[in-house]
């Protein structure tokens, strides 16, 4: 191991400092990366798989150290993948996709965001959801992915009390038992207590009474979750099938929208159990190109909608045309 290499502990600190390093400016700026516009961009974008009508909604941004991705390769040939493709060298640029999927009687959200808890860069979820005509009210399920604190923290409001009180919240049973183990806090890295602090929190949120799925679990007619382990123990994908087309929401299953794919066996500082994750990837690497299923990357550029090609032994990631109209 390349003694330059940041511990799992250096990462961590590096994640409880990630609100500072959110405000700060960037060393230097990420090549691919065209200046601010003049006015904000929407913050939704609207498709189909089969009858589902799919949206997919905003709930911000943030940044975190290029320190963290690929940890167990030479961060040397990490750098010199990013500038091949046009990426600062010193800050990962992180998109927040949720998607909101109407089905049948079902409106089901996937993931609720940061709220105010996290960064001020994110937290945007419920008012980008009322911008694309979206009442949260409406919504009748809500999928928990895995328990980070920018998929799980919104779910409470100001008062502690659940953001959307009448849906049903759903979570994997093995991520469930991950975070309620007795004694966890203590038994973490000092750093990483806030993290099994929020989750916590969260998941006690009072009249939130949550269903504890397995793999393979109907969350409503055509929507299922996958068991994706790795970057959390429990962690979850949702799965959409409809008149014959599918999309899978992978959370964050996949990550990255280059490094994951050119070099699957990589892994990054945030996944938990590493050579774990990259088994999860692989196979929904290989299952998605055979079977040419759509992806939705929770941190990949916005919309994070595309498709998987196998390339020469490897993986390319291909983002999906955005329509304007049907």
């Amino acid at each position: 191991m390349p003694a330059d290499r940041p511990s799992r502990r250096d990462l961590m600190k590096l994640a409880a400092a990630a609100p500072a390093l959110a405000l700060s400016a960037a060393a230097a700026p990420a090549r691919a990366q065209l200046g601010a516009p003049a006015a904000a961009n929407p913050a939704h974008f609207r498709f189909t798989i089969g009858d589902a009508k799919m949206t997919v909604v905003s709930d911000g941004f943030f940044t975190t150290p290029v320190s963290g991705l690929g940890v167990n390769a030479d961060p040397a040939e990490v750098k010199d993948f990013l500038e091949a493709h046009f990426l600062s060298t010193s800050e990962n640029y992180s998109h927040t996709n949720h998607l909101v999927v109407d089905l049948g009687d079902a409106r089901v959200l996937v993931d609720v965001g940061s709220g105010n808890r996290f960064l001020p860069t994110a937290g945007r979820l419920m008012a980008n959801l009322e911008q694309a005509g979206i009442d949260p009210a409406s919504i009748t399920h809500v999928v928990i992915t895995h328990a980070h604190p920018d998929h799980i923290l919104g779910l409470r409001d100001d008062f502690d009390e659940p953001i959307l009180p009448d849906a049903e919240y759903i979570i994997g049973a093995d991520e469930h038992a991950y975070w309620m183990q007795d004694g966890l806090v203590d038994r973490v890295d000092p750093a990483a207590q806030q993290f099994v602090v929020g989750a916590v929190n969260s998941i006690k949120t009072e009249g939130v009474d949550w269903t504890l799925a397995q793999d393979g679990h109907e969350v409503a007619p055509g929507i299922t979750l996958m068991a994706t382990p790795g970057h959390t123990p429990g962690h979850m994908s949702l799965r959409v099938d409809s008149a014959g087309e599918s999309l899978i929401a992978l959370g964050d299953a996949m990550s990255h929208p280059y490094t994951n794919f050119a070099h699957p066996d990589w892994f990054n500082g945030f996944d938990m159990d590493g050579p774990q994750t990259v088994e999860t990837r692989m196979g929904l690497l290989k299952s998605t190109a055979a079977d040419r299923t759509a992806i939705l990357g929770y941190h990949f550029p916005f919309p994070g909608v595309g498709h998987v090609m196998e390339l020469d032994g490897g993986y390319r990631y291909v983002p999906a045309l955005w329509q304007f109209q049907g």
